[in-house]
């Protein structure tokens, strides 16, 4: 049996009708009536309970992860509004599929990664394919010092079996970059939990094909981290970091701390790409946070002093190319098999805060019919992508990572 698979959308404000709408559709477009599992991506302006229970109950209680999205995509339709949910219905007598949920992101990554890696364990085989991990994104923008992402990978990997490359695909659950004292929320069947990580286990008879493509270009030249400390950079040059990041904006642009957040989310650190990644010059770390009184900036990632930085920002025409660049990566790697389901885990700050609505949404059909127009298609905007580059599981920025299934 083919994987059978089909994606369903609503808008309505009411969480019981909006989590019953979409599913109901995924159902019919996907000719089942009791799916073998489900993803789900809903808005923040829902009651996550309320959501997740409609959902929960229209599929019959069918096995269900995924997460909040500070928007939804579903093929070449995107929704960031406050309220929008993509469902997901998914049956095939060829996969096999082990979900869970971990609290306590915050409080301690490190074991939060070694008690998924606990939970895996007895499920990995060689039929194994790959695992969806859906942490809470915003968390590493709130408390930028922390890594939390970063150390919640490293032990989890430390924890699986080297022998074999387990591929990781997902985003971290978001909220409303407008606010960023709102939560994320992970689902996991009836349990909805916030500071936490949902995943899944993929195993089976599937073939998958992935790309990754990210937005960025450098606007300026090559520069050196002269003093650091763990992911806070305080010379470039020789002379305080924000001096030298204030070169590139408008005189008095910035008087506080707090007024640094609007050009965050346009402007990133670029570092020379590791030589497993073919397809990018750079790698994009993300600036989160400042401190006007000692110069300093803070980074997603650590940063040795002696790196060699640039100060990159979005750019559209990179976007596109990047789209058109991955269809065909994942076209090759299918072999010429039709995709029977596509997942997009796209950067929040590719969506409306880059693009015009109606760019927006042609962007994505362009890109959709480049890979497969029939395909269900599902995904959502995320705080932070994960998927791999070669043999690495890598968490990114400012990214997009799409995973076919064939």
């Amino acid at each position: 049996m083919a994987i059978k698979a089909g994606v369903g959308m609503s808008h309505h404000h009411n969480p019981n009708i909006a989590g019953r709408e979409a599913t109901e559709q995924a159902l019919e477009k996907a000719g089942l009536d009791k799916p073998d599992f489900v993803f789900m991506f809903g808005s923040i302006g829902y009651d996550q309970h309320s959501l997740v229970r409609a959902v929960r109950e229209t599929t019959g209680d069918a096995p269900l992860t995924g997460c909040s999205a500070e928007g939804t995509i579903n093929g070449d339709d995107a929704d960031e509004s406050n309220f929008s949910v993509v469902v997901t219905a998914i049956s095939s007598e060829e996969l096999r599929w082990h979900h869970g949920i971990a609290p306590g992101f915050e409080d301690d990554p490190r074991a939060v990664g070694k008690r998924v890696a606990k939970d895996l364990l007895p499920h990995l085989s060689a039929e194994t394919i790959g695992l969806f991990v859906f942490p809470d994104g915003l968390k590493d923008f709130v408390v930028p010092t922390e890594n939390l992402i970063d150390n919640f990978f490293a032990e989890l990997k430390e924890n699986l079996p080297s022998e074999r490359f387990l591929p990781l695909w997902g985003g971290g659950a978001n909220a409303n970059f407008d606010n960023m004292t709102l939560p994320t929320y992970q689902y996991c069947d009836d349990e909805v939990i916030t500071d936490g990580v949902s995943y899944a286990l993929l195993s089976g008879k599937a073939r998958a094909g992935w790309a990754i493509s990210h937005g960025c270009i450098p606007i300026g030249g090559e520069r050196i981290v002269t003093r650091s400390q763990g992911n806070i950079i305080y010379e470039i040059d020789g002379k305080p970091a924000m001096e030298v990041f204030e070169e590139y904006l408008p005189k008095g642009t910035l008087t506080d701390d707090r007024d640094w957040w609007s050009y965050a989310i346009s402007l990133s650190l670029c570092f020379k790409a590791p030589s497993y990644m073919k397809d990018e010059e750079y790698v994009v770390r993300g600036m989160p946070s400042v401190s006007m009184a000692d110069g300093s900036i803070t980074v997603q990632t650590e940063v040795k002093e002696g790196t060699s930085v640039w100060l990159s920002s979005r750019d559209k025409e990179k976007v596109s190319s990047g789209f058109d660049r991955m269809a065909a990566q994942i076209k090759n790697q299918l072999g010429g098999e039709k995709p029977k389901l596509v997942f997009q885990f796209e950067c929040a700050t590719r969506g409306k805060m880059m693009f015009r609505d109606q760019e927006k949404l042609q962007l994505l059909k362009r890109f959709r019919q480049s890979l497969d127009a029939d395909a269900p298609w599902a995904g959502f905007y995320t705080a932070g992508e994960i998927g791999p580059v070669e043999e690495h599981n890598d968490r990114h920025l400012y990214t997009s990572v799409v995973l076919a299934l064939s």
